[in-house]
């Protein structure tokens, strides 16, 4: 464990939360992107399937458990609890065009071909595009609600930190990881215009716009 992982898994989580409180304090998943969040559900679910073979730690078992049961729960309440409020017209990005060669690449490109180790990469590669759905909704309504910029700002930062983690890793620790390192960077360039518009327009107190 280092500042730079602490830190980041410290940022993706109060990126949950923040979604999490959006949506029930204001009784809406307005722009949120449902899609975008089944996609972070899968995610989990196939990254952290070894909670029922190993244990490394109460830290990590306890994220583990958090992030699945939080996913799961952002989910229900955007498809089932609030589903009056899901604007499923602009959530429109065709899922399957991530999936389907997301999951054809973990086939052909892991560090051992095994079904544990093959569905832990393709979490690995889906997490890089997942918010692809989110990004694509923005963009097409062409603006976003303050609290949602929050959540997606500490997310990307979560996966910037960890790029500093894999660094860190690699020259103190010897360790490295090209699978996640070049899925992180594609991740990370994923959210640099929004960082962009952040800065300049959020933290200026303007709402938040992707060009369509």
């Amino acid at each position: 464990m280092n500042v730079f992982r602490l830190t980041g898994d410290l940022s993706h989580l109060a990126a949950i939360i923040i979604l999490l409180l959006k949506i029930w304090k204001t009784r809406s998943c307005a722009g949120i992107s449902g899609k975008s969040q089944i996609l972070f559900a899968l995610v989990f679910t196939t990254r952290y399937l070894d909670l029922l073979t190993s244990f490394i730690s109460l830290y990590n078992t306890s994220m583990k458990v958090i992030y699945i049961g939080c996913s799961y729960a952002t989910v229900y309440l955007i498809y089932m609890k609030f589903r009056a409020t899901y604007d499923g017209n602009h959530d429109s990005f065709r899922v399957e065009f991530l999936v389907v060669p997301v999951g054809g690449l973990a086939v052909l490109i892991n560090h051992d071909f095994s079904p544990l180790e093959i569905l832990w990469t393709f979490s690995i590669y889906l997490e890089s595009v997942a918010i692809l759905p989110q990004l694509f909704m923005i963009s097409k309504t062409g603006e976003a609600e303050t609290i949602t910029t929050h959540y997606l700002f500490c997310l990307g930062l979560y996966r910037a930190l960890y790029l500093f983690n894999w660094i860190w890793r690699y020259y103190f620790e010897g360790f490295f990881d090209m699978i996640a390192i070049v899925a992180g960077v594609v991740q990370t360039v994923l959210y640099c215009d929004f960082f962009y518009l952040y800065v300049t327009k959020v933290l200026k107190g303007k709402k938040l716009s992707l060009p369509a």
